[in-house]
């Protein structure tokens, strides 16, 4: 009967030993694979880099001016647009020599601080060539008619930010009688199918300019 007992804690013991063995070795065959050789295949470091061609979407994205005509824009100074970025939009203007006609109608309508004082406007701004499109004897009546010059400079500006993006369509002005329509995409933009959009994307510290060839006038 002993032996039968001792022969039985033996096998039991036994048992006892064998099982944290099997888990070793069961623990051993998932050990995790050694690393990749260093041979498999990566990028070359030599391997040419190519940057993207520019769209107008991605200028218009950073921010950046477009339009053949920016060229005529001064490089550095006040009316760079460096310059006028750090200034509200009648400001700037007067800081930049393609625009000095407007900046005398601006003036002359007193809407110097209702320019600068706007939040976040939009406005078409039409060249020294612009204006002398219109006969001399017209423009100098329209000059010295502040309600009549109010109206057209109004009609000029929108009351709201339009990135390039968001330029084609139909929008109201400072002018409660007349809006603007702008038609086109990319960088090919007419406004009121008389206006060709030279220079746009201006920024000023309170608007986003468009430079344009002819100055919208009242419908008759």
């Amino acid at each position: 009967m002993f032996s039968k007992n001792r022969n039985a804690k033996l096998a039991g013991l036994l048992a006892a030993v064998s099982l944290p063995l099997a888990l070793t070795a069961c623990t051993g065959a998932m050990t995790p694979a050694a690393p990749a050789s260093s041979s498999a295949p990566s990028m070359s470091a030599s391997a040419p880099m190519t940057t993207p061609a520019m769209t107008p979407s991605m200028t218009a994205a950073m921010g950046e001016p477009f339009g053949a005509a920016c060229s005529a824009v001064p490089k550095d100074g006040k009316g760079s647009f460096d310059g006028m970025s750090t200034d509200p939009v009648a400001t700037a203007a007067s800081n930049n020599p393609l625009l000095s006609t407007l900046v005398t109608a601006v003036k002359k309508a007193g809407l110097v601080d209702t320019l600068n004082n706007a939040k976040g406007i939009t406005v078409f701004a039409p060249t020294n060539d612009a204006f002398a499109k219109i006969d001399k004897a017209t423009l100098n009546k329209v000059l010295a008619d502040k309600k009549m010059l109010t109206a057209i400079l109004t009609e000029h500006v929108v009351g709201q930010t339009l990135t390039p993006d968001k330029l084609a369509g139909e929008f109201d002005t400072l002018n409660p009688d007349q809006g603007v329509t702008v038609t086109g995409s990319g960088e090919d933009f007419m406004v009121n199918k008389t206006a060709k959009v030279l220079c746009g994307n201006v920024q000023t510290a309170n608007a986003t300019v468009y430079i344009i060839d002819t100055v919208l006038l009242p419908a008759s």
